[in-house]
């Protein structure tokens, strides 16, 4: 077991500029209108995630695509698979296209556990994103899981409860192609996203896996188009249940849920891939 105490608190701080064209590459990646964000408006949320991007040289890439393990996260080594389990998103105040942001990230913590699969080591980090006055924006808390390569990468589940009256859906399909440009705009090197052969043959998945903040990203759009007016989102709480997987029909469902919204990501035998709990202000 190795001793991670020296890693809590570490923190980095990076610099990047919200960028009107990668607005735009997003928007035609979802198939969305071009003016999703129209002249003075502002970036939509989750869409951050393109930001702040660590480019490393190929020669520092690991197998799976990913920076080789160390640096400012934890170097686990023993554990060949790496997710982002889940997070919690609270958005402050809006970042406009070509706004200059600063953004420190700190791990807060660093969890082993055991579980069906194994042993599982957990690490959360907390992002503080603040625009040119220095007020903070947007912080969230990531958690990424790492566990080992042994036992089945993917296991049965039932179908979730149908949704209740009133609950909203669509239906998309994501693609090769959306799984490709989503990992490219996100500068997202993990070849399960993109790599058919590594991702059957290396980690035993049936297929591309959707990645878990695109599929975030693709609730807080159904939500957008049901938002009651003069509301917005305000915060999001998310966690994966099981991956999906390219090529096949993902619905995305929500309802209405006290003074929130509950949002899923369901795949085509109806079990729940991604929940998540939305606040509006």
């Amino acid at each position: 077991m190795m001793a991670y105490e020296a890693y809590i608190g570490r923190s980095e701080t990076m610099v990047d500029h919200v960028s009107a064209a990668a607005i735009t590459r997003l928007a035609a990646t979802l198939d969305l209108a071009p003016d999703i964000v129209a002249p003075g408006g502002f970036l939509p949320p989750l869409w951050h995630w393109m930001l702040f991007q660590t480019w490393v040289a190929a020669s520092a890439l690991g197998p799976d695509g990913h920076p080789r393990r160390g640096g400012f996260l934890p170097p686990i080594h023993d554990l060949a698979r790496r997710m982002w389990a889940g997070g919690r998103v609270a958005l402050h105040a809006p970042l406009a296209p070509a706004m200059k942001i600063q953004r420190t990230s700190t791990i807060l913590a660093i969890r082993e556990k055991s579980g069906g699969s194994g042993r599982l080591v957990f690490v959360t980090l907390r992002h503080d994103i603040a625009g040119p006055d220095g007020v903070v924006a947007i912080s969230e808390e990531q958690d990424i899981v790492y566990r080992g390569a042994e036992g089945a990468a993917v296991r049965p589940a039932i179908a979730a409860p149908t949704p209740p009256p009133g609950a909203f859906s669509r239906v998309v399909t994501p693609d090769a192609v959306m799984l490709f440009r989503y990992s490219a705009l996100t500068g997202n090197g993990h070849r399960i996203h993109y790599d058919l052969d590594y991702v059957t043959r290396e980690e035993g998945y049936p297929g591309l896996v959707v990645h878990g903040p695109l599929q975030a990203t693709l609730l807080v759009d159904l939500l957008r188009r049901h938002l009651p007016q003069g509301k917005r989102l305000a915060r999001l709480h998310f966690r994966g249940q099981r991956p999906a997987f390219h090529d096949r029909a993902l619905t995305l469902v929500g309802w209405r849920e006290g003074d929130g919204y509950h949002l899923e990501s369901r795949d085509a035998e109806g079990a729940t891939c991604m929940s998540a709990e939305a606040e509006l202000a």
